[in-house]
């Protein structure tokens, strides 16, 4: 009787109304995202007037700071549920956004770019948690969904920005950053009026505000996501650089390789990312990752090697195969951050996640474009090797996680499925 009620459960719960005003909410965001993402740089260098080196330096700046908002935003969601903190962090998000377009100095510019940055990470560390909790019994195929539709949502923003590239006209881009603080005020009335409020899980005595810092074996996962994430750069990054600079190609390759990337990540996120539920299919997902990777990053240095009509060919295949893995590593890195996360505490260990995350971002311009584009092909090479040794350790990492969680040892049963179901349905009344 109990099994068959879970079932009817995860059921009903993958169609649920909270399911789809998530889903909604993130991607109205998200098409706010693609449209000043795009576009912010141009906006602040050629409207601004700020010189390139400052933008570099203020948001840098900016997001070095943003990352101790982390932790501390994720404790709040666990301690006072993650719908209200993640629902704070837009409407801060809408409000430092609209700020943008009233800046007239460096200082003033880092001074918003830090408070964004701030609120971003905090929505993260909540929004995080807030995943975790409307994903239900089966939040692999409602995480695989999700993604879908944000990565939809940038394809979207990126190209209505387009037009107002276009356009270049002051209007224009001011039209592209009131758009996307909108995008965040609509973004939290979808979530306010179609996501419960949940209420916080009951925590053990012996939880502690910081105890994520002393979970050495998500510690480690944490790092391994980190550098695995430069894997993103390599394409949005060092592929064009590699491909006007390096190749023959024509400059239409680099604009085709970005909707590659966006068309296969959304085609096979869902069928692929649904499958992956379970920390130890995330570590065998790493480990599938990384392997692909190895075969797609000497195939994108190979474009310098052949005739241009060739090249364009050549990046388009190494792109298919860096997004397959792209998606095993995303649906891997869902898997292991969610599932090894006690679920008591999924803000504060999102929210670590997070900071590495943005810390390994931050550092990719430098390593890939300072360390492999200048070594050529042999970084390239190097830089398979170094993603295949990195998805390699996923497996041990995801084993020897698993047994130092709560439970039967080694069993190959996700952390949400674990839990009382008497205790969630009371927490969430």
């Amino acid at each position: 009787m109990i099994m068959r009620r879970s079932g009817q459960r995860a059921q009903g719960v993958s169609g649920s109304g909270p399911e789809r005003a998530l889903i909604a909410a993130s991607f109205v965001n998200r098409v706010g995202n693609g449209l000043f993402n795009t576009a912010a740089v141009l906006y602040f260098t050629f409207v601004v007037h700020l010189p390139a080196a400052q933008v570099g330096a203020g948001l840098t700046i900016a997001g070095l700071c943003g990352l101790v908002a982390g932790v501390p935003a994720g404790n709040l969601a666990d301690r006072y549920g993650p719908r209200a903190i993640w629902l704070a962090s837009l409407a801060l998000q809408a409000a430092t956004m609209a700020m943008f377009v009233l800046i007239d100095s460096w200082l003033a510019f880092t001074l918003v770019a830090t408070l964004d940055r701030l609120a971003a990470t905090a929505g993260g560390a909540a929004g995080g948690a807030l995943v975790a909790r409307v994903g239900g019994e089966r939040p692999a195929a409602f995480r695989a969904r999700l993604r879908t539709f944000v990565n939809l949502g940038v394809v979207v923003g990126t190209l209505g920005a387009a037009v107002a590239i276009q356009i270049d006209t002051r209007p224009a881009y001011t039209g592209l950053i009131l758009a996307n603080a909108a995008s965040f005020a609509c973004a939290g009335l979808i979530a306010f009026l179609g996501v419960p409020n949940y209420r916080p899980l009951p925590r053990p005595e012996e939880h502690r505000q910081w105890s994520v810092l002393t979970d050495r074996p998500y510690v480690s996962f944490v790092a391994i996501y980190s550098a695995m994430g430069l894997q993103y750069q390599t394409v949005s990054l060092l592929l064009p650089i590699w491909l006007t600079a390096r190749t023959d190609a024509p400059r239409w390759t680099v604009a085709a390789v970005y909707a590659i990337n966006s068309g296969v990540c959304a085609l096979f996120q869902s069928r692929l990312g649904s499958t992956v539920e379970t920390p130890r299919q995330g570590g065998r997902a790493f480990r599938l990752a990384g392997l692909l990777f190895l075969a797609s990053c000497p195939l994108m240095a190979l474009t310098a090697d052949v005739p241009a009509w060739v090249a364009p060919v050549l990046a388009g295949l190494a792109v298919c195969i860096h997004s397959i893995g792209e998606v095993w590593e995303s649906s891997g890195g869902y898997a292991l951050g969610y599932g090894l996360a006690p679920d008591h505490a999924q803000g504060q260990y999102q929210g670590l996640l997070g900071i590495g995350f943005d810390a390994g971002q931050a550092l990719a311009p430098v390593v890939l474009t300072g360390a492999v584009l200048a070594l050529g092909h042999t970084g390239w090479l190097l830089l398979g090797v170094f993603f295949a040794a990195l998805g390699a350790a996923g497996p041990p990492v995801a084993a020897r996680a698993e047994r130092t969680r709560p439970g039967e040892p080694g069993k190959d049963v996700p952390a949400w499925h674990r839990q009382d179901e008497s205790a969630r349905a009371e927490a969430d009344r």
